[in-house]
């Protein structure tokens, strides 16, 4: 696993060289692996990872409900709040719309049956699956925690991706979340990345790619 000091100079190195558009961009860590197959269950990811410095954004959170749950939901500031009944009234193009702008799919686990038949066919090409909800979940403190979740993903490719923040933040608060997400990925591979990787980069959304040292 690379230091915290040689993340912090390459990822300040790569908003430098990333700077100046005119929108916030993401920072994002990608990881090109060697010798490993990559239709490998372990080389497969689509796994939420906590970053502990947060994302610098807010993503949107999308919770579907009902009874108590649907109640607690709303007090909790969910961006967007389903009932089973309004769940079932939506229309294809509505299905994808909210696949589209939700982050995070949050269902009871009473209604994931329902939720995967109506949304699972537009969450399914975004790289989204439905989070199960336990009844008696503390929504607060669940939606807080997604709040501040990356998403790894890659699709049987020889590499993996993950954002680990924004440009604005600090480089020392990404090279935090870079090593949550390192050590995510070390575990998952059971091997340490000085093994496991080619190279490792970090980029703005329009920046050069900068490599690290595994």
């Amino acid at each position: 696993m690379p230091s915290k000091e040689i993340l912090v100079e390459r990822i300040s190195e790569a908003l430098k060289l990333g700077g100046g558009r005119r929108f916030k961009q993401s920072v994002e860590l990608v990881v090109v692996f060697k010798g490993i197959d990559p239709k490998s269950p372990k080389a497969r990811f689509r796994d939420p990872v906590f970053l502990p410095k947060g994302l610098g954004k807010s993503p949107r959170i999308c919770v579907i409900a009902d009874g108590d749950t649907l109640i607690r939901a709303r007090s909790a500031g969910a961006d967007l709040v389903l009932s089973r009944e309004e769940l079932q009234k939506l229309s294809k193009k509505q299905a994808k719309k909210i696949a589209s702008e939700c982050d995070w799919i949050l269902v009871r686990t009473d209604l994931m049956g329902l939720a995967g038949r109506i949304l699972g066919p537009a969450l399914g090409p975004r790289g989204k699956a439905p989070i199960p909800l336990d009844m008696n979940a503390d929504i607060n403190s669940i939606t807080r925690y997604y709040r501040s979740v990356s998403r790894l993903r890659n699709k049987e490719q020889p590499f993996v991706s993950g954002i680990i923040g924004t440009e604005d933040m600090s480089p020392e608060d990404l090279a935090e979340n870079a090593l949550a997400v390192i050590n995510f990925i070390e575990n998952k591979l059971e091997q340490p990345l000085s093994v496991s990787a080619k190279k490792i980069i970090v980029k703005t959304t329009m920046g050069v790619p900068v490599e690290v040292p595994p």
